[in-house]
């Protein structure tokens, strides 16, 4: 339905460095920084796997609750994006579990990120 979105952190290192590590497991990397002089200065990088459409922003951090979900083939992916995102500072926020309260198949794990937000892997299939 969304074909990219984006937020600002307060600190563009640490929240890179956090994203890095935490949607490696997803096979979600960086692709694409934009070149500083066509963002006026500012430190902007895309996430994807074939395109970027997640972004983050080093200016005007993003206020208040946000929530965002990323899709995990396996639940060992959802396993290994808890394990990595903790490792590199993220906070648990719901361990790695069925949730059948959301579907009889979903299974997620939710942190919360640098700046407080909810980040979640889900994998909705049958194991």
């Amino acid at each position: 339905m969304y074909d990219h979105m984006g937020l600002g952190v307060a600190d563009y290192q640490r929240s890179t460095a956090f994203y890095d590590a935490a949607l490696a497991p997803l096979g979600i990397r960086q692709l694409y920084v934009v070149p500083r002089e066509f963002t006026g200065g500012v430190d902007v990088v895309g996430y994807g796997v074939q395109r970027p459409m997640f972004w983050i922003s080093g200016a005007d951090p993003t206020r208040g609750k946000l929530h965002v979900a990323f899709a995990a083939e396996t639940r060992a992916q959802v396993d290994a994006f808890h394990a990595a995102a903790l490792k590199a500072g993220g906070k648990d926020n719901g361990p790695p579990g069925l949730r059948p309260h959301y579907d009889k198949d979903y299974y997620g794990a939710f942190v919360l990120d640098p700046d407080g937000f909810n980040v979640e892997a889900v994998c909705r299939a049958t194991e």
